[in-house]
């Protein structure tokens, strides 16, 4: 037995117990005065015969509202099972009129601090760590979650789409006039002339022997000494290409670098071409078995870092929740507008649900079972209710004490 119903049971036994004296001490008087009549006993004995009127009248009113009494289905008895559904709509209406009103939700809402709120409950540790459990948990859960074969082939067809978009041919165009914007040629020749020379001194015999096949008639003239005349005007033209930052060859160069800018970026020729590179080289198998190597590799990574308390993933994450837990705390205008946002929203929401607050109560209330609705009313509120029977019984007794006192002092 619960301590509610022990109480109740405690309550009624009094109010009941009341009644019993009254009823007892009423045979008793009833008795003296016809064996040893008094004149104080009809004034004890008008108290009694009141008090217990008084208690089993207001025995019938507190009971009527709960059961039938003494199980005669009187009419306008047990209240509360009779009268369920109006009870439900009654109480619905009223907590909608009388508590979920503009007026009264405000001050409740305009008082709400939840961003403070939520930076104290932030910078407690265990706190931090069950955020940090539960954002490893959703994320691993994603991850694990997710049907890979849709994901796959959405990533691969967009990777696909992304790499045909790519502007190859004003990449190109673009990266020889940068080039030429910062004398890339120049860097390139001086890295390349002095290998040449290198080369023609190295090969001076080949150079000859070149010659001479071509021309043989420079054998018999002194071939060699022509040799080295040419050698040595290669040698000059070089240091001439070098030294010189107008040269002929270079402003060339430039020239025709610059032309093979435009055409790539104009041509359609180069177009086809480096559409046909795309082709060869990134086919949609190809682009697949990458994107899917990469997810593979992605995913594997993030799992092993999640389990891992000590991995850079982890730390990230605590130092993003710590982080939060320093903004809440110290950007005021963060937090007025984190409770602006909230104290509106539960407004709203409280006050676009009233209605449905009101039929949720009312709903509940008819899908309970009269008998133990009536129940649950009486451990509630029954107690109290036994306080009437008792002082039913004594202000019975009162004013039929005062009845019978006024009527003997009349007649």
């Amino acid at each position: 037995m619960t301590d509610k119903k022990k109480q109740l049971r405690k309550h009624q036994a009094i109010a009941t117990g009341l009644f019993a004296v009254m009823a007892l001490l009423y045979i008793v008087l009833l008795f003296l005065q016809k064996h040893q009549p008094q004149p104080w006993i009809g004034y004890v004995k008008a108290f009694c015969e009141a008090a217990m009127v008084g208690a089993l009248a207001d025995w019938f009113a507190v009971t009527a509202l709960f059961r039938h009494p003494l199980g005669l289905k009187i009419p306008h008895t047990n209240l509360i099972e009779s009268s369920q559904a109006s009870i439900g709509e009654n109480l619905g209406d009223f907590v909608t009129e009388n508590f979920l009103t503009p007026k009264n939700i405000r001050p409740y809402i305009e008082r709400l601090d939840l961003a403070n709120w939520i930076a104290n409950w932030i910078k407690k540790k265990d706190n931090q760590l069950t955020i940090e459990n539960e954002a490893c948990h959703i994320i691993e859960h994603i991850i694990t979650k997710l049907d890979e074969e849709v994901l796959l082939k959405y990533l691969s067809q967009k990777a696909e789409n992304a790499i045909h978009e790519i502007p190859l041919q004003n990449i190109a165009s673009q990266g020889i006039l940068y080039a030429l914007e910062n004398r890339e040629p120049d860097r390139i020749l001086a890295l390349l002339i002095p290998q040449i020379h290198n080369y023609i001194d190295n090969n001076k015999e080949e150079i000859y022997q070149t010659i001479i096949e071509r021309k043989p008639i420079l054998g018999l003239i002194g071939g060699k000494s022509i040799t080295n005349q040419i050698i040595t005007g290669l040698h000059s033209f070089l240091e001439d290409i070098s030294e010189s930052p107008n040269h002929k060859i270079k402003i060339e160069i430039y020239e025709k670098l610059a032309n093979l800018a435009i055409e790539i970026n104009e041509s359609q020729e180069w177009k086809e071409k480096f559409n046909t590179i795309l082709t060869q080289f990134l086919t949609p198998d190809k682009i697949e078995k990458y994107v899917q190597d990469f997810y593979v590799s992605i995913k594997t990574s993030l799992l092993s870092q999640l389990k891992d308390d000590t991995s850079t993933l982890r730390q990230y994450i605590r130092n993003g929740i710590s982080d939060l837990e320093q903004t809440l705390k110290k950007d005021i205008a963060l937090q007025a507008k984190i409770n602006s946002a909230i104290r509106l929203s539960l407004y709203k929401m409280a006050l676009n649900n009233a209605s449905e607050v009101g039929s949720i109560i009312k709903t509940t209330v008819e899908q309970w079972d009269g008998k133990e609705l009536s129940e649950k009313l009486e451990l509630e509120v029954g107690k109290d209710l036994q306080y009437i029977r008792i002082n039913g019984t004594l202000i019975g007794g009162l004013v039929g004490l005062l009845i019978y006192t006024i009527t003997h002092l009349l007649i």
